[in-house]
């Protein structure tokens, strides 16, 4: 994230720019670009608030307020999750490890053994990764369920997964909003909402 930005939850955003209009005398003019929302002071100060699920139409706080069914995903070759949340709250969920080795930086004849067994190790992870969001999001996607899907990790690694022809109806949802997560485990799926609730508010310098 930006210097000077910050994420903000729904909770928290009306009094942010409550506070901020309040600094700058006002607020004189609001237009909207997609999922952005730009705020423009009397005094000339700029603030651009990117909201979740974009685009914004209409009123940016009843926008962020709005609860949705959410579809998340999360891989990484050495875990994945998969999770469907109503709001903030985590109905459904599954999670999974598989070993990945690191990439070896030894030379030698045993460095192509050990390249191929790590390629065989990744594929077998990320095959695991689509069975978990096949199983957990795929029926609520075809179903009209999900209003949207959030992705998180390793995104060459997520468009491995998403390849898999069982997961063509998630492809549509996915925000625009790729989160940066550590390896996936049942406490990191469950602190995701933190950030794909979350507004993030740039004050233009």
């Amino acid at each position: 994230m930006a210097a000077g930005s910050h994420a903000l939850p729904p909770d928290r955003l009306a009094r942010w720019l409550e506070r901020w209009a309040d600094a700058h005398g006002g607020i004189a003019g609001t237009s909207g670009n997609g999922a952005v929302v730009t705020f423009t002071a009397a005094d000339g100060a700029v603030v651009d608030c990117e909201g979740p699920f974009g685009p914004v139409t209409g009123d940016l706080l009843a926008h962020v307020a709005r609860e949705r069914t959410v579809g998340v995903l999360l891989v990484r070759l050495g875990g994945h999750a998969a999770g469907v949340f109503e709001g903030a709250r985590l109905v459904d969920s599954k999670v999974g490890t598989r070993l990945v080795h690191g990439r070896n930086r030894k030379g030698g004849s045993s460095s192509g053994r050990f390249a191929r067994r790590r390629e065989g190790q990744a594929r077998v992870a990320l095959q695991a990764a689509a069975e978990v969001a096949a199983r957990v999001l795929r029926g609520p996607a075809e179903a009209g369920a999900l209003d949207a899907v959030v992705l998180g990790g390793d995104r060459r690694a997520l468009g491995t997964v998403l390849a898999d022809g069982r997961l063509a109806a998630l492809c549509p949802l996915a925000a625009d909003r790729v989160l940066d997560v550590p390896d996936p485990r049942l406490s990191v799926l469950e602190a995701t909402p933190a950030a794909f609730l979350a507004t993030i508010v740039r004050p233009r310098p």
